[in-house]
């Protein structure tokens, strides 16, 4: 399935024959130590910096109506994101995943983007549109 937009991945949640369970990283970006004149200056640009996880939050497809929503409950803790990394666990047909099922996966997710091993999760911008990292 390709999945272009947080649309996309609602949809493609709620069409699963097992319940699923939404996991979402929300990164900043700053500039690491040593970083030589031109990487600042593309980071001041816009560009480059070392992704750094700032919260992290699991939901149910259906708790979500859009990415608007997810927005809006990120801007409640005053912290300003420019990607929030996604991935979905499911449960099973008589248990959907819960809260509690979702803690480990949720913090193995906040180490890898630390570790920048992000490669199976879907990032999206402020836009809520995917986006290609490296």
């Amino acid at each position: 399935m390709n999945i272009q937009n947080f649309d996309d991945l609602l949809s493609a949640a709620r069409a699963q024959p097992i319940p699923q369970r939404l996991l979402f990283v929300f990164v900043g970006a700053e500039l690491p130590e040593g970083s030589t004149q031109e990487q600042r200056l593309n980071f001041e640009a816009g560009q480059g910096g070392a992704l750094v996880p700032l919260m992290c939050v699991d939901k149910s497809p259906q708790e979500l109506d859009s990415f608007e929503t997810l927005v809006q409950e990120a801007r409640e803790f005053g912290q300003p994101w420019v990607l929030v990394f996604a991935a979905a666990m499911g449960g099973s047909v008589q248990k959907p995943p819960t809260s509690a099922d979702a803690d480990q996966p949720l913090q193995a997710m906040v180490e890898a983007v630390k570790r920048g091993d992000v490669g199976l999760y879907i990032p999206f911008d402020a836009d809520g549109m995917a986006v290609q990292i490296g």
